[in-house]
C-alpha cells in the first residue's frame, strides 16, 4: 500500500494553509476571545503576519487593499456582535469595490444560543447582502468548504465570504487530503460575438476606449494599452482604473465617471469600446451616448446604464487579445486627443485664488513625491469633494496607483488604504489624502501606521465641513444645516499618537512640509487648511 498523503490538522491551520497556499499575505482586524485567537495562532505559525487595527472596518479596507495589490485573497477578522456590526461598512465597501475578502468573526457556542445571549443576533442575515458566500466550517468536509468559499470571492464579479467559527469549530481535529482549491473556470466569448465586435471596430473611424476597475491588473492594463496604441484612440478611465493608461500617453483623454468632463470627448466616438468597465462605478445618470457600444468584461453585468451592441464575457486580456488582428490606426490626431485632455484639466481646475486650493495641493505632493513617476508611492483617496482634484492632477503610471472606493465611495478609506499599500511595498510607501471629516472616523489608524512604522503621509484637507455634502445643500438652496465644525488641530494629535506632524496654512508651509515629508520614511501627516469654495463649480464641470 502506498504511503498515505493525508495531513492530520485543525480548521483554523487548514483555512490558514489554504489562504496562504492563494498567496495571503497578512490578516488584519481587531480579534476577540473565540476563533479569532485560534487563526491569529495558526497564522504565525506560519509566517503569516497579524496587524491589528483600530477598527474592524478599517481592517476590511486594509484587507481588500492588500487583495488588489497582491492579487490574492485578503483576509480580516473581528469578534462577534459588535465586532461584526462595526465591520459591515468594510465588509460594504469591500462588495462593491470587487475585493476577494474573507471575513472571520467569533461564532456563538451551542450554551450561548439555549437562551438570549448577550450580543447574540444573527450574523450571517446582517452581512448577507454584503457578501457572496457564507459557512460554520463545521461540516463534514471543510476542506471542501474552504475551496467553496475561495473559488466563491475569487470568481467574477470578485467580492467577500464570510466565515462565522466558534472556538470549538476552530480547534477541531480533521484529516485531509492534499488537494487545492480548483481553479475558477470562466467562460470566454462565442465565436459570433467576436466576429461582431470585429465588424464594429472595422468599420469605426473614431473608436474611444474606456477601461474600468476590471482593468486594474497587470495583464489587463498591458492588453488594454497595446489595443489603445493599436487603434490611436482616446482612451479614458474610470477613478478604480486610473493609471491602466498613464497620465503621460498620448492617448490618454482623462476621467470617465458617466457625468460632464469627458462628455465632449466621447460624444465624437463612432465606437465605444468598454474594457473591464462595471456599472458599479458610474454615477446615477442616464446614458448619454448613442454609438455602438462593445463591453469587454469579466461578467456580464445584470443591472447597466445600457444595453451593448456586442458583449464580449471572460478574461478581458484574453478577449483583447482575440481582437488585435482586426486593430488598425483610427482617423484621431494626437493634436484631437491632447485637447481632450487639456479641457478636462481645465474643467477640473480652481480659478485662481489668493490661498491653497485642493489642486495647488494635489500638484504640489506630486511634484514633492513623484519626481520618478514609476517609483512614487501610491496615493489613497478618501470620499469627499478633495477626490475630484486628486484623482484628476496626481499622476499615475500603473494600475493601482491610486487607491479609492469607487463602488461603495466611502469616507474613512484613504487612512487605512495608504497604511495597507505602504505596508505591501514599504519601499514605494503611500500618500493618504483625505478629508478632515473622513480622518476624523478613521483617525485611531494613525495609531496603527505609528506601530508599523509605516512609510505613509496623510495630507488632510482640513476645511471645517463636510464640504461634498454641503455641495449638495447649496445646489438645491437650503439654509445652513450644521455641516461644519471647529477645525480640529490634526498634526497635534498625530504627534501624540507618534506621527511627525505638520500644520500649514499657506504654500510655503506646504511646500516644506512636503519636502520633509518625502525624506522621512515613517509615518507623516501635514494637516492643510484650506477655505471650502470652489468646490460646487469643480463638481459642476464634472458630473454636470
Amino acid at each position: 500500500m502506498p504511503p498515505s498523503n493525508d495531513k492530520h490538522t485543525t480548521v483554523a491551520d487548514l483555512l490558514i494553509a489554504r489562504l496562504k497556499e492563494c498567496g495571503l499575505q497578512r490578516i488584519f482586524g481587531v480579534p476577540g476571545g473565540g476563533s479569532s485567537m485560534d487563526v491569529i495562532d495558526a497564522a504565525r505559525r506560519v509566517g503569516v503576519e497579524f496587524v491589528l487595527t483600530r477598527r474592524e472596518d478599517s481592517g476590511l479596507v486594509m484587507a481588500a487593499v492588500t487583495a488588489w495589490l497582491s492579487d490574492a485573497p485578503g483576509l480580516a477578522l473581528a469578534t462577534k456582535g459588535p465586532g461584526v456590526s462595526s465591520a459591515a461598512n468594510g465588509l460594504a465597501s469591500a462588495y462593491l469595490d470587487r475585493a476577494p475578502v474573507m471575513f472571520i468573526s467569533d461564532g456563538f457556542e451551542e450554551d450561548e444560543l439555549t437562551y438570549v445571549s448577550h450580543q447574540h443576533f444573527d450574523q450571517a442575515a446582517l452581512l448577507g447582502p454584503v457578501t457572496k458566500g457564507f459557512s460554520l466550517l463545521d461540516g463534514d468536509n471543510p476542506a471542501a468548504q474552504i475551496n467553496s468559499l475561495i473559488q466563491t470571492m475569487t470568481s467574477a464579479p470578485k467580492g467577500p465570504t464570510y466565515v462565522e467559527m466558534t472556538g470549538a469549530a476552530a480547534q477541531r481535529g480533521i484529516t485531509v487530503g492534499p488537494d487545492l482549491p480548483a481553479p475558477t473556470m470562466v467562460e470566454a466569448p462565442s465565436n459570433d460575438q467576436l466576429d461582431k465586435a470585429k465588424a464594429l471596430i472595422a468599420v469605426a473611424k473614431r473608436p474611444v476606449v474606456i477601461a474600468g476597475l476590471e482593468a486594474a491588473t497587470a495583464e489587463n492594463a498591458t492588453a488594454i494599452r497595446d489595443t489603445v496604441k493599436a487603434l490611436n484612440a482616446p482612451a479614458l478611465v474610470t477613478y478604480m482604473a486610473k493609471g491602466v493608461i498613464p497620465d503621460r500617453d498620448a492617448n490618454f483623454a482623462g476621467i470617465f465617471t458617466g457625468g460632464q468632463a469627458e462628455f465632449a470627448c466621447v460624444s465624437e466616438a463612432d465606437l465605444i469600446i468598454l474594457a473591464g468597465l462595471d456599472p458599479v462605478e458610474l454615477i446615477r445618470k442616464p446614458w448619454a451616448y448613442s454609438a455602438p457600444v462593445i463591453d469587454i468584461s469579466e461578467f456580464q453585468h445584470p443591472k447597466h446604464y445600457m444595453i451593448p451592441n456586442c458583449g464580449l464575457y471572460g478574461p478581458v486580456a484574453t478577449t483583447l487579445e482575440q481582437l488585435a488582428d482586426c486593430l488598425t490606426p483610427s482617423e484621431w490626431t494626437t493634436p484631437e486627443i491632447t485637447a481632450h485632455l487639456d479641457r478636462f484639466h481645465q474643467a477640473m481646475s480652481f480659478k485662481e485664488r489668493p490661498s491653497l486650493t485642493p489642486v495647488d495641493i494635489v500638484k504640489m505632493a506630486a511634484t514633492a513625491f513623484c519626481d520618478n513617476p514609476d517609483k512614487a508611492p501610491r496615493l489613497a483617496v478618501d470620499a469627499g469633494a478633495h477626490m475630484f482634484s486628486a484623482i484628476a492632477f496626481w499622476p499615475a503610471s500603473h494600475a493601482l496607483d491610486v487607491l479609492i472606493s469607487n463602488g461603495l465611495a466611502t469616507m474613512a478609506f484613504a487612512l487605512p488604504a495608504g497604511l495597507a499599500a505602504a505596508l505591501h511595498d514599504p519601499q514605494r510607501g503611500a500618500v493618504a489624502m483625505t478629508g478632515d471629516g473622513g480622518l476624523m472616523m478613521c483617525m485611531g489608524e494613525l495609531v496603527t501606521a505609528a506601530q508599523q512604522q509605516a512609510n505613509l503621509t496623510v495630507i488632510v484637507f482640513n476645511d471645517g465641513s463636510l464640504s461634498l455634502i454641503d455641495i449638495k445643500r447649496q445646489e438645491i438652496q437650503l439654509p445652513d444645516l450644521g455641516f461644519s465644525w471647529n477645525r480640529p488641530d490634526f498634526a497635534a494629535a498625530a504627534r501624540g499618537f507618534g506621527c511627525t506632524a505638520w500644520r500649514v496654512t499657506d504654500a510655503a508651509e506646504l511646500e516644506d512640509a512636503l519636502n520633509n515629508a518625502a525624506a522621512t520614511s515613517g509615518p507623516c501627516l501635514i494637516d492643510v487648511h484650506l477655505d471650502p469654495d470652489g468646490y460646487i463649480e469643480q463638481m459642476r464641470a464634472l458630473r454636470g
